[in-house]
């Protein structure tokens, strides 16, 4: 199971509390029926949209780590044949600058 496995699996089981804020201060109200036995306690929110784009880029540059070690381990492989290397070196140079490209990350899948 990869992280991003693991941060879908996380977030289906995060609770989501339906409230008001207020968009001059940034008050923050859940209006709940009180049972008697309330205490107000300082909570850090997050807003649902910052969270979802958050895991969004977390997913995109783990797709991205993904493709470059798959690279890497690419390289560390490779053995030219003999009288081979400048076609082992330009091939490894095409990959590598369709990877650095532009929109790479999308194309493979990321």
């Amino acid at each position: 199971m990869t992280p991003v496995d693991d941060l879908a699996a996380w977030t289906e089981r995060v609770e989501i509390i339906e409230a008001w804020r207020c968009i001059g201060c940034g008050r923050v109200e859940a209006s709940s029926p009180c049972i008697g036995v309330c205490q107000d306690r300082r909570a850090r929110l997050v807003d649902l949209d910052d969270l979802v784009a958050a895991i969004e880029r977390a997913q995109t540059a783990e797709a991205r780590a993904s493709d470059l070690e798959r690279f890497v381990r690419l390289i560390a492989a490779t053995r030219a044949k003999p009288g081979g290397a400048e076609a082992t070196l330009a091939a490894l140079q095409a990959r590598a600058q369709a990877l650095l490209a532009p929109g790479a990350a999308q194309e493979t899948g990321g």
